[in-house]
């Protein structure tokens, strides 16, 4: 069983009045928070890989020197749809006990207990699961490889929420350890606002 792990860092948050990625916030530019996370935990795992999905140059190269797969998303400009197609069709083929984990790159409080947890609960019979506070469900979530011609499917601005809803009982919630873990930034207010630390 390979668990791959997808970093989306493609949209740029028109509501945040710039590219949000590559604000810098507390010393660093926001994707970072989630890269430098993510890529310290796969170093510490021999059970998943990570792969980085962007349009945008810096990120790509920073993931790189990470030691990360990297993946030019172009046409992310057109709806998450494309850049979750960009970062499933760059992998190399899929067994069938194969999981797919998305994370997105505007969650700078996200830990590395909550995507442990979601890595170790990937098992045959499961089709999804999802980080989760209390009933409110959010990213990063957790894909078996059964899914992805359904994830494939997917047009505009759609993420795969509405492939994990159909999975019913059969998607499991990941309780993460704080509730802030689950925000993700749209405006420079809420940034401030959700924390003083990263």
């Amino acid at each position: 069983m390979s668990k791959h792990i997808l970093y989306l860092a493609a949209g740029s948050g028109r509501r945040f009045g710039s590219n949000k990625l590559l604000y810098n916030w507390k010393g660093k530019s926001l994707y970072r928070y989630g890269l430098d996370m993510l890529a310290d935990l796969v170093q510490r795992r021999e059970d998943c890989t990570l792969t980085v999905v962007s349009s945008y140059l810096e990120i790509r190269e920073m993931a790189a020197a990470l030691g990360a797969r990297v993946v030019d998303s172009p046409e992310s400009d057109k709806g998450l749809s494309f850049t979750i197609k960009s970062a499933i069709q760059a992998l190399d083929g899929f067994a069938p006990e194969d999981f797919l984990l998305f994370a997105v790159a505007d969650q700078p409080w996200l830990g590395a207990g909550t995507v442990s947890r979601l890595l170790d609960a990937a098992r045959p019979g499961l089709l999804a699961a999802t980080a989760a506070w209390g009933d409110r469900v959010g990213n990063p979530t957790l894909f078996s490889a059964e899914l992805i011609p359904r994830l494939l499917d997917l047009t505009g601005d759609r993420g795969g929420r509405a492939v994990l809803e159909a999975c019913g009982e059969r998607c499991q919630r990941i309780q993460v350890d704080t509730p802030r873990e689950l925000e993700d930034v749209d405006t420079r207010q809420a940034l401030e606002e959700n924390g003083s630390e990263a």
